[in-house]
């Protein structure tokens, strides 16, 4: 067992001094005339370095073209400084922003992010998630598409941290970062009746938490505000962040060949939104003045829209933000802590597609 051991350092000792053309941490150290734990440190970023040191290091290392050697690294340390995010869409601008928070905060700690996506689809979402595993990243970061958190258990299995964002399915509890949906379709949905709305439809998502809960909101504010919930105003669609676009679109097209249409629509994103505007632009329709609409997510261009799009600010770079950080408390954790859920507070944002004042 001992000699196993030295030859496995040996290997690792090895693989290290052949890294970025023979170059070593002990080089560096030699010709700087510091340990070679304190160029460890500073690849690692850490906070007991002074900073005049740090600046010497890092300048003589770019001089000799240093690369550290991560698989040797991580078979010293056991970790790989990465971590694993999966998304439902890499299309949708909202996962975008959630994947901006993350690898901001990621990169300060010396963290590389591999992103993956399911596209709606489970076997893909777990096929992504093995590979990942593999991968032997740090921990997890999931907008998932599953309807429970059965599938949480394999993972727990791995020992590997996760963090759910955005979605969190049914059953199980687990680490959490996203914002009170329930609460979404309220503001939207009380937004729209206080511009005078009174017929207000719902174009909705699939069988998700985000998607059920906006429904709920929505729902619950016309019962509180005293107009009638009625079915046929509520449209919901599989397919709500891939080509949500054109799912808005032809849900749009039929809420508007109903007898009497709606004067309001709340959307479950705000690309469905911007397909739904366009649909009800083609027609003629005079957005708000004839049709007040709002979406979810608040994503860049909303508001350079033909007509900027009112929406809902779920905090996407916040969420990925927030996640990562518990993402890093969890992998510094020396023992199983307790699930964490951490909400978000939405916030309306009016602009003309909305505001009939």
């Amino acid at each position: 067992m001992r000699s196993y051991a030295l030859v496995s350092v040996w290997c690792v000792q090895n693989t290290c001094d052949n890294a970025a053309m023979n170059v070593t941490m002990k080089d560096i150290a030699q010709e700087l005339g510091i340990s070679i734990g304190t160029v460890s440190k500073v690849l690692r970023d850490h906070p007991d370095i002074s900073e005049e040191t740090r600046e010497r290091v890092r300048k003589r290392m770019r001089e000799l073209n240093y690369r550290p050697n991560l698989t040797a690294r991580a078979l010293v340390t056991g970790r790989t400084h990465t971590i694993g995010l999966v998304v439902p869409d890499l299309v949708h601008p909202f996962f975008g922003e959630v994947a901006g928070g993350l690898s901001k905060l990621l990169r300060t700690k010396g963290y590389s992010l591999i992103i993956s996506s399911s596209d709606e689809d489970l076997d893909l979402e777990n096929r992504a998630i093995d590979q990942l595993l593999a991968r032997r990243v740090d921990a997890l970061i999931l907008a998932s598409s599953q309807g429970d958190a059965g599938f949480c258990q394999t993972i727990e299995k791995q020992k590997t941290p996760f963090v759910l964002i955005d979605r969190r399915p049914a059953g199980g509890k687990v680490n959490f970062v996203g914002v009170n949906d329930e609460e979404i379709g309220q503001m939207a949905t009380g937004h729209l009746i206080d511009m005078g709305c009174r017929r207000i439809a719902h174009i909705g998502g699939p069988g998700i938490s985000t998607a059920v809960g906006r429904l709920r909101g929505y729902r619950q504010t016309l019962e509180r505000r005293g107009l009638p919930f009625d079915p046929i105003y509520v449209i919901s669609r599989e397919h709500a962040d891939e080509a949500s676009d054109a799912t808005g679109y032809e849900a749009m097209n039929e809420l508007l060949s109903l007898k009497q249409a709606p004067d309001g629509v709340f959307c479950y994103n705000d690309p469905t939104a911007m397909g739904a505007m366009q649909a009800a632009i083609e027609k003629g329709i005079r957005i708000p003045q004839d049709l007040a609409m709002i979406g979810s997510g608040n994503v860049r261009y909303a508001k350079f829209l033909r007509v900027p799009l009112s929406t809902i600010d779920q905090q996407s770079q916040e969420i990925g933000g927030r996640a990562a950080k518990l993402a890093l408390k969890l992998i510094e954790s020396k023992s199983e802590p307790k699930p964490t859920t951490i909400l978000l507070t939405p916030h309306l944002v009016v602009r003309e597609s909305s505001a009939r004042y």
